[in-house]
């Protein structure tokens, strides 16, 4: 009995036009690279008609993915012409869902006064004084993890620590912090993948956020002026004429911006030290490493996917014809394993030269406005890491995420070694 193909066989020997690496099980099961590979190879700019999201365009290598991110006037994301992800019901329910507009799903300049109300949030006096906080709260949660027993680092350790993070950001109820991991994932996960059971309960749950944050808006608007976003934001003029949509959209993306993306590099970090323990002990003996390593991480784990574009114009691009309103995906976790640009990309390299450029935190108006408060985080972790443990176990396969947008961990058994 011949056995089944395995995806490298499928991905190399499959005609090109019925690749499909939009294909939520592909994310699932962590088998999209062979799919990747053969499209950078053969066909970089890649058009799949069929897929359950519609028609589109896949950008697969590194220096492409740049020149789409930061060309806005040819390639947009705003919500008139289209969704800045290619799930359109992961912000825009169908069957009479809710629309959640945002700054990412914005061109200037209205873009630019949406970003600007929030940005002073991670400014660097900020995170200055984020700092102290963090490492306690590192220190405390890895404290009080169970040495040489299994347990779920993603729900101890990366849940835990970024929920309490974004709390302190939105000066959100600290008892009730674990709210915003679950408005979080409803956001981004479809109702067939067991989060809620229908589009309706997804919207209902969403409408409950907006109206807690809702009233938590008009508190702060009758206080003075605080260090917070929701405060932020009830002083911001620009944000006086906010619809309620806009501003549910304005807060779902803070939180899923605040919470998803460092997650799943926290998630990352324990996965990576168990597949590469040298590169683990090297950092362990040599702590300068961990400036390299940070960006490395958030390389090797590339925690958004893709992001998608909507085509303004007819434009030719590296020889494809793309149409006006055409669909236009770059795909990140594609172009941060690009041998091109980066070498050995497939390996966690704690003293890679050049860690810092990748394409995790995108490129252009829209390039991630906290990624230096997730930097920090995550190098607080693994400066506290190393400082205790040999060696980081994981028991077991891991459990993905079942989106091709948040490329993350839902569970990672992991026994500690001292």
């Amino acid at each position: 009995m011949t056995s089944p193909m395995t995806d490298a066989e499928i991905a190399r020997t499959i005609p090109l036009d019925q690749i499909d690496v939009s294909r939520t099980e592909l994310f699932e099961r962590d088998a999209l690279h062979p799919y990747f590979a053969r499209l950078r190879r053969d066909d970089p700019v890649h058009y799949c008609a069929d897929s359950a999201y519609g028609p589109y365009w896949s950008i697969t290598k590194f220096n492409d993915i740049v020149a789409v991110d930061t060309n806005h006037k040819v390639f947009s994301s705003d919500e008139s012409v289209g969704s800045f992800v290619l799930d359109d019901t992961t912000l825009n329910a169908v069957d009479g869902g809710i629309y959640l507009p945002n700054f990412l799903g914005m061109d200037p300049p209205r873009h630019d006064i949406h970003r600007m109300a929030v940005s002073p949030i991670v400014a660097p006096a900020n995170l200055l004084r984020f700092e102290a906080t963090i490492r306690e709260r590192t220190k405390r949660v890895l404290d009080e993890l169970p040495i040489g027993e299994p347990f779920n680092w993603v729900d101890r350790v990366s849940i835990e620590l970024t929920t309490m993070m974004l709390a302190t950001l939105l000066d959100f109820p600290f008892e009730e912090r674990r709210r915003l991991t679950r408005w979080s994932d409803i956001v981004t996960t479809r109702p067939e993948f067991g989060l809620v059971d229908s589009w309706e309960q997804r919207e209902q749950e969403l409408r409950e956020c907006a109206a807690y944050f809702q009233d938590l808006f008009i508190k702060r608007q009758k206080l003075p002026p605080q260090p917070d976003l929701v405060s932020m934001l009830a002083h911001s003029e620009a944000m006086k004429t906010l619809s309620s949509d806009e501003f549910l959209g304005l807060l779902v993306l803070l939180i899923v911006g605040g919470n998803d993306t460092t997650r799943s590099s926290m998630s990352g970090s324990a996965w990576a030290a168990h597949l590469y323990p040298g590169e683990f002990a090297k950092a362990k003996a040599n702590r300068a490493l961990v400036s390299s390593l940070i960006p490395e991480l958030v390389r090797w784990q590339t925690p958004i996917a893709h992001m998608r574009r909507t085509a303004l114009c007819d434009i030719e691009f590296q020889g494809k014809q793309i149409r006006k309103g055409d669909k236009v995906v770059m795909w990140y976790l594609s172009g941060n394993r690009d041998d091109e640009v980066i070498e050995n990309p497939m390996d966690f390299i704690v003293d890679r030269p050049r860690a810092r450029h990748h394409l995790s935190f995108g490129f252009g108006i829209h390039r991630c406005l906290g990624n230096r408060l997730a930097e920090l985080q995550l190098r607080v972790l693994w400066e506290e890491m190393l400082e205790r443990y040999t060696r980081i176990e994981v028991v077991g396969e891991p459990v993905r995420v079942p989106s091709n947008l948040i490329h993350g961990f839902i569970e990672i058994q992991v026994r500690l070694h001292v």
